[in-house]
C-alpha cells in the first residue's frame, strides 16, 4: 500500500502532473476557470450540438499543460464523452492511420456495440436486464419460443436502420459493426473467429487478409493516412449511436517533433517532422467533416519559437494556427491556449500560496513532513521572475514546496 501511495505522488515530488484523478483535482488551484470554461462552452454545448474543434495547448516546461490536459479529460468523461489520451513520445504523428489506430484502441469499439445491441433489443420492446448473461438475445427469444421469422427480420431492420443507412458511417464500417452487433445479438449468427477478423480491420491490423473479410460481404480496402479520418468520423458516429456526445483526444508532448536525442523511441527526422505538419494541416482543414469531436494537442513553447523546425517552419499549419488578431488579453477562445499567457494574467500571489498549500497537504499527509508551504516573499518573488525564467510558476512553487526552501513565516 505504502509502495502505491509513493508511486501516485511520485510526479508531484518532480513538480509533474499526478495520474490519479482525485488527487489531480485536490491540487488544482487557478487554471479550474479555464477548464470550465473549456468543459461548459465547449464539451457541453457546442460539442455536444454536432460540432468539432482542434485546440493547441503551450507554455514552459511545467506550466500545467499535461495537468490541462487530464482535468479537462476527466471533465469530459464526466459528461460521458468517450475520452482518448495519448503522448506523441508514443504514437507516431506523421501517419494519422497511427493516430486513428490509438484512438480506436482506446474507444472501447465493444463496449460501444454491447452498448447498441442493448439499444436494439429496447427497440423491439424487450428488457435487456431481464436476459441473462450466459444467453444472448436469440436465444433468451428461443427459450420462450418467440424467435420467429417476424422477430429475425425485426433484428435485421434494427441493424439496417441503426447503422447501414447512416451516411456518415463508411458503408464497410457500418456492415462490420453490423454484423458485430448481430453476433453478439446471436442473429445473425457470427463465429468468433470472424468476429476477430473484424476487429482487426477496424483497428487497422495491416496485417490481415481482405479476402476473408470479402466473404462476410464487405469490400475493404486497407486503413490508410489517406482513408483514416474518414473511418475516425465513423467510429465517432458509432459511439453517438450508443448516446455517447462524441469523443475528445487530448496529444501531449508533441514538441516530441523537435527531438533528436537518441533516447527518444520516437525520432523524427525533417520529411517525417514536415509530414507530421502536413498531417494535421490536412486534420484542421478536414474537422469540418467531423461532428462531436475535440482534439487538444500540447507542446512547450519552442515548437512555435524555433524559426527552422517549429511550426512556423511550415508555412501551410503557421497560417492555419497563428491568431489572425492579437489582443492584450488572454481570450478563452482562443486556438492557441498560451497557458504562460494565461497564468500572467490571472495568477496572484495568492493562488501560489493556495497551491503551495494543497500540494504540501498532500505530500505530508503521505510522506514524513518535509514539505513546506512556501511564505509571502518567495510567492512574489516567483511572480516578479515569472515572464524571466525557463521554469513556469507552477513547477517553481511546486518544487519549492516539496524541498521545503521558504517555508511559510512563522506565526
Amino acid at each position: 500500500m505504502e509502495h502505491d501511495v509513493k508511486n501516485t505522488i511520485s510526479p508531484l515530488l518532480k513538480g509533474e502532473a499526478p495520474d490519479a484523478p482525485g488527487l489531480l483535482s485536490e491540487i488544482t488551484v487557478g487554471i479550474n476557470d479555464l477548464a470550465d470554461f473549456i468543459s461548459r462552452k465547449y464539451f457541453a454545448e457546442y460539442i455536444s450540438s454536432g460540432g468539432s474543434k482542434i485546440k493547441f495547448v503551450t507554455g514552459k516546461a511545467g506550466s500545467g499543460k499535461t495537468h490541462f490536459l487530464k482535468i479537462i479529460s476527466a471533465s469530459a468523461e464526466k459528461q460521458g464523452f468517450v475520452t482518448v489520451h495519448f503522448s506523441a513520445k508514443d504514437i507516431w504523428l506523421h501517419d494519422f492511420k497511427e493516430i486513428y489506430a490509438e484512438i480506436f484502441k482506446q474507444s472501447e469499439l465493444e463496449k460501444c456495440l454491447a452498448s447498441c445491441a442493448k439499444i436494439i433489443v429496447n427497440e423491439l420492446g424487450y428488457d435487456y436486464h431481464s436476459i441473462p448473461d450466459t444467453m444472448s438475445f436469440a436465444d433468451y427469444l428461443s427459450s420462450k419460443g418467440e424467435f420467429d421469422a417476424i422477430v429475425k427480420r425485426e433484428i435485421r431492420n434494427q441493424l439496417r436502420e441503426m447503422f447501414l443507412k447512416n451516411p456518415l458511417i463508411d458503408n464497410n464500417f457500418a456492415i462490420a459493426c453490423s454484423l458485430l452487433v448481430g453476433g453478439m445479438l446471436g442473429h445473425p449468427i457470427l463465429e468468433s473467429a470472424n468476429s476477430e477478423l473484424l476487429l482487426l480491420w477496424l483497428a487497422g491490423n495491416k496485417d490481415i487478409k481482405l479476402t476473408a473479410l470479402r466473404n462476410l460481404g464487405l469490400s475493404p480496402a486497407k486503413i490508410t493516412k489517406y482513408n483514416a479520418r474518414h473511418m475516425l468520423r465513423s467510429l465517432v458516429e458509432v459511439q453517438k449511436l450508443a448516446k455517447s456526445p462524441g469523443i475528445i483526444i487530448t496529444i501531449d508532448n508533441t514538441d516530441i517533433l523537435l527531438s533528436s536525442t537518441s533516447f527518444d523511441t520516437i525520432r523524427y527526422t525533417k520529411m517525417k517532422r514536415e509530414d507530421a505538419y502536413e498531417s494535421i494541416r490536412e486534420l484542421i482543414d478536414e474537422i469540418d467533416t467531423l461532428s462531436g469531436v475535440m482534439f487538444f494537442f500540447a507542446f512547450d513553447r519552442q515548437l512555435i519559437d524555433h524559426e527552422l523546425s517549429g511550426i512556423k517552419s511550415y508555412q501551410a499549419l503557421w497560417l492555419r494556427v497563428q491568431n489572425e488578431i492579437i489582443s492584450g488579453r488572454f481570450n478563452k477562445f482562443t486556438d492557441i491556449i498560451d497557458l504562460d499567457k494565461f497564468m500572467a494574467e490571472t495568477f496572484t500571489k495568492e493562488i501560489l500560496l493556495l497551491l503551495s498549500g494543497r500540494v504540501a497537504d498532500v505530500l505530508n499527509s503521505c510522506l514524513d513532513g518535509s514539505a513546506k508551504r512556501i511564505n509571502d516573499a518567495l510567492a512574489e518573488k516567483f511572480l516578479t521572475e515569472a515572464g524571466f525564467t525557463k521554469t513556469s510558476l507552477p513547477r517553481k512553487v511546486i518544487l519549492a514546496t516539496v524541498s521545503g526552501s521558504g517555508m511559510e513565516d512563522e506565526v
